[in-house]
């Protein structure tokens, strides 16, 4: 196998990954909804952040509010898993096509893993890291677990724009 087909290949493969952890995500999300509806009300209502802090005004304790923002959590995460299927799908599919046409599909796992990213970079480490100090609780902290999505996904990100070397003479 050439090194460009198997690089091709490779970042099919990878963004096809990152579309079955957001598939398995979203299936968790919806199929055992209390759970995870559980730590965006504690996020929200910042309940176990340090006691004291100068913060609390942040603090959400409407239910619908957390509802609304759980229910946007899910939607991002499936939009995600269905341009990262997406993106997966056209890689493979033009994996031996010129250039032109792989750099087309490589267009849509831009947008996927680019929605990925942003999502573990501004729901979970911005608003809910900083805005909601969920830094400070011990208990509902997803900081790390979001700080390895995004990394994992970078990385994966970095594959996926990488050029493909040149043609040797």
């Amino acid at each position: 196998m050439q090194l460009v087909t198997a690089l091709r290949v490779s970042k099919a493969v990878l963004v096809f990954a990152i579309a079955l952890f957001y598939t398995i995500l979203v299936l968790n999300n919806i199929t055992d909804y209390g759970s995870n509806y559980q730590f965006v009300r504690h996020v929200l209502m910042m309940d176990s952040t340090l006691p004291g802090n100068h913060g609390m005004w942040r603090a959400v304790n409407s239910p619908l509010v957390h509802t609304l923002f759980y229910l946007g959590i899910i939607a991002w995460e499936s939009v995600t898993m269905l341009l990262c299927w997406w993106a997966g799908l056209r890689l493979l599919k033009s994996y031996r096509a010129d250039t032109a046409q792989f750099a087309a599909a490589l267009n849509v796992a831009v947008i996927a893993l680019t929605t990925s990213l942003l999502m573990w970079l501004v729901a979970f480490l911005d608003v809910g890291g900083e805005w909601f100090l969920m830094w400070q609780s011990h208990t509902w902290n997803g900081q790390e677990a979001a700080f390895r999505m995004f990394t994992i996904v970078g990385v994966v990100f970095l594959v996926v724009v990488q050029r493909e070397p040149a043609p040797s003479a």
